[in-house]
């Protein structure tokens, strides 16, 4: 077996397990596997391995690997996970499935305005910049649930969830169940929470999808 599926395989199971632990039903918290870096060849065997959520950080990246894939493989999911910029909405909305960094005004509106152009609609996630970090993309918390309510009305958007990325110095948990919490307020039942390092503490709170890279795929 290929490394990258072995290592997919204990990712995999180890969601389960946190699954388990939480007293969630299995297959509660769908895995989005991260390739950003990563070629076509080295994202072909977990996609042969049936692997198909995949998420992506640059819109222009995304371009250059994911149209040939997803030609070849029926099913492909594919997620923005990365910052979103005002002119690449475009290419965003005509490629990716799901699209989880809705942060601001100005990208709500160029969403709506090419959801309505193309007649393609990608579910959205707003991303909530829990730890208030000034380096970081995301709705401050305090502004979230109002933006959610903007994103709904002013633009006619429908926004699935909410996604966070916790300071990397810090306790997850409380971000996690911050996260949790502005969901509840805003009408929402998705949570994108936890990455390789975090991603069993994020199922123990609620996540209903993980992001998940070098711990399939290894580091550059």
């Amino acid at each position: 077996m290929d490394g990258t599926v072995e290592r997919l395989e204990i990712v995999k199971e180890r969601i389960a397990a946190a699954e388990r632990d939480a007293g969630r039903p299995t297959g509660s918290a769908v895995l989005v596997a991260v390739t950003k870096t990563f070629a076509a060849g080295e994202v072909g065997p977990v996609i042969e391995a049936g692997h198909r959520i995949f998420g992506e950080n640059r819109v222009q990246e995304a371009q250059g690997k994911w149209p040939a894939l997803k030609e070849e493989f029926a099913g492909i999911e594919l997620h923005l996970i990365g910052p979103l910029q005002s002119n690449k909405a475009k290419e965003a909305v005509g490629l990716f499935d799901v699209i989880e960094t809705v942060d601001r005004e100005k990208i709500a509106a160029e969403l709506a305005k090419e959801i309505a152009r193309q007649g393609r609609r990608p579910r959205l996630y707003v991303q909530v910049n829990t730890g208030s970090e000034p380096q970081k993309a995301g709705i401050e918390p305090r502004d979230a649930v109002a933006f959610v309510k903007r994103c709904r009305e002013t633009h006619g958007l429908s926004i699935e969830g909410l996604m966070c990325i916790p300071p990397a110095n810090e306790n997850p948990g409380p971000h996690f169940a911050l996260l949790a919490k502005l969901a509840r307020e805003a009408g929402l039942g998705k949570l994108s929470m936890g990455m390789s390092g975090d991603y069993e503490t994020a199922v123990a709170f609620g996540a209903t999808s993980v992001r998940i890279g070098s711990a399939i795929f290894g580091t550059r």
